[in-house]
């Protein structure tokens, strides 16, 4: 893989504000211009909208399994954030490449570009299948079509690498996720007779104390797995809104909450537990003052986790091709998870560091890229055999 070119590329999907609000179509275009340039077919999948779309292409035969490459194109937000320079201009400054996206993960995706003339010129025997998705940073979603269409390709991959930033270690797992949109709906009154009200906040707060309940329990005598910096399943609530002035006793308020589960557990028991004390404690103490307040449980994104083993082919392959000894897993969350269930053996592995990300001045290191291309090298060199 040409270096030079990897940078080149990143600089032009740098450029594109692609955070998961926006559309992606304008880089999605892009990159269907550099595969046509090559002679690369491509095919698009998208959104129910139309307005976003995945790209999957294939190079070498398509009708012989091979290796899926998996990218997302999405970046988070860069609002609030105190750059230094445009976060959507990419800016080189002593080896670093600063731009939002950078890391995590057009860098990835910069590498697997530039390395398509290279597995053009190699005669592949095996396919190397591009997969680049929208959406991931709001709950992988666009490759949720991807993975829906495996079934309907001429040949089942052998495996596949998602390009998180590891630092090109091999990540063999990842925890899941689910989270949950809570309203809590009341009865309003003047704060001298709150007795005859429902406080929405007051029953939010004692929700939210189950879920922190929950988490601690896990954290004291729940399921652990070493692998992970924190080694158990937890429990998180982001944000609560309610309320307008203190003589009011508010009638409503929402928040969010998540668990995040190792493979030993799951989440669908937990979150079961949060909505059954909501409902069989907290809503029939509500309603006997007022008959009309209640709960409201609305699911917000789930992923799957990725539990890849560590003598499984994949993973001895990914640490062939990084030339790596070690494994680790990691508290965040991929598209891996999606593509493992899905009967594809997955590794996240993918250049740049997880701390970059999601930060004012993001970057990566061009070092990151160039060990990105020699991974990328060798898989070119083993599916030319």
């Amino acid at each position: 893989m040409n270096v030079q070119s990897s940078k080149d590329i990143l600089t032009a999907l740098v450029g594109f504000d692609t955070v998961s609000r926006n559309s992606n179509l304008d880089l999605i275009a892009w990159v269907e211009q550099y595969l046509d340039r090559h002679g690369v077919k491509h095919e698009r999948i998208y959104d129910e909208t139309g307005k976003k779309s995945n790209l999957w292409a294939t190079l070498g035969p398509a009708d012989v399994p091979g290796y899926i490459l998996s990218g997302h194109t999405d970046v988070v937000p860069v609002d609030d954030q105190n750059w230094t320079d445009s976060p959507f201009k990419l800016t080189e400054r002593d080896g670093k490449l600063y731009g939002r996206g950078s890391t995590d993960m057009k860098g990835y995706v910069a590498c697997c570009l530039a390395a398509v003339p290279d597995m053009l010129n190699a005669n592949l025997k095996k396919p190397l299948h591009l997969a680049f998705s929208y959406d991931e940073e709001v709950g992988c979603i666009g490759a949720r079509g991807i993975v829906a269409k495996l079934t309907e390709r001429p040949a089942k991959p052998i495996a596949c690498f998602v390009g998180e930033p590891t630092g090109m270690d091999v990540v063999i797992g990842h925890k899941a996720k689910r989270s949950l949109k809570v309203t809590v709906h009341g009865r309003t009154c003047h704060s001298s007779l709150a007795p005859l009200g429902v406080n929405a906040v007051e029953y939010a707060a004692r929700v939210i104390t189950k879920i922190r309940d929950i988490s601690d329990r896990m954290a004291r005598k729940g399921a652990r797995d070493e692998l992970y910096d924190v080694p158990f399943t937890t429990g998180h609530t982001g944000y609560l809104h309610g309320g307008t002035a203190l003589n009011i006793v508010p009638d409503i308020a929402t928040f969010e909450f998540e668990f995040r589960t190792i493979a030993a557990d799951k989440s669908a028991d937990l979150a079961r537990e949060v909505i059954d004390y909501a409902k069989t404690v907290l809503e029939p103490e509500m309603q006997a003052v007022a008959p009309e307040a209640g709960i409201v449980f609305e699911d917000r994104s789930e992923f799957a986790g990725l539990n890849t083993a560590e003598n499984a082919e994949v993973t001895l392959l990914a640490k062939q091709l990084s030339g790596r000894n070690s494994h680790s897993k990691v508290a965040y969350g991929t598209e891996a998870g999606l593509f493992s269930d899905a009967g594809v053996p997955t590794i996240v592995i993918g250049p740049g560091l997880i701390d970059q990300a999601h930060k004012a001045d993001e970057f990566i290191a061009i070092t990151e890229l160039e060990k990105c291309g020699v991974f990328l090298d060798r898989l070119i060199a083993l599916c030319a055999r």
